[in-house]
């Protein structure tokens, strides 16, 4: 049974919520916490932990990578086991990509989300969450390219959806790889031509 009333209010205050969640930037807090110096002038000079994973800290990519998966999923449990709706669940996980993605307090230039895409969608469904997990490491492992991986993850989610019995999701589903699309059109750029660095090694 719904605990809260699904309305306007409720779906809007959720999705303000799920953006601030979002919105932390854990890999640039980790590398001031931990003096690895500023991640804009390291590497892709993104927020993410594939860039942590350049200053050669592989605790502090390590943590990056956990804590912005779980901001996701954290966004959308919080507001499905406080409100028992899905909508209001489904939108605070989207504001939570978006809060990733743009965040206000670093000019709306944040990170690629693939993390936050990951730990969304292991909220929505674990097995659709597994499943991206493995297209995310096919992907990666055999180009050793990570935008590779992500790519190949959202690519792969929509059909994990609809496969796997989450399709009240596959709306959203759509929305997240167009979004991890979008944040990679410049990796995908450089994969094509050839230039796109390969895990671990610094961005040209």
């Amino acid at each position: 049974m719904p605990l809260i009333e699904s309305t306007p209010a409720t779906l809007a205050l959720w999705a303000v919520i799920g953006y601030l969640l979002g919105s932390i930037p854990f890999g640039m807090v980790l590398a001031r916490m931990m003096n690895l110096g500023n991640l804009r002038e390291i590497g892709s000079g993104n927020i993410g932990a594939t860039n942590v994973l350049r200053t050669g800290n592989k605790t502090a990519a390590a943590l990056t990578l956990l804590l912005d998966a779980g901001k996701g999923a954290a966004a959308l449990l919080l507001a499905r086991a406080t409100t028992g709706h899905e909508d209001a669940a489904q939108i605070a996980g989207l504001a939570a990509m978006l809060g990733h993605c743009y965040p206000v307090w670093l000019g709306f230039k944040g990170g690629k989300g693939v993390a936050t895409f990951l730990g969304l969608l292991f909220a929505l469904h674990w097995p659709v969450g597994i499943g991206a997990c493995i297209a995310w490491l096919v992907g990666a492992g055999l180009s050793r390219i990570s935008s590779m991986g992500a790519i190949v993850a959202a690519a792969a989610s929509t059909f994990l959806i609809m496969g796997l019995g989450a399709s009240r999701a596959l709306i959203l589903g759509v929305i997240l790889t167009l979004l991890v699309f979008w944040r990679h059109r410049e990796n995908m750029r450089r994969i094509k031509a050839g230039t796109e660095p390969k895990i671990g090694q610094k961005s040209a």
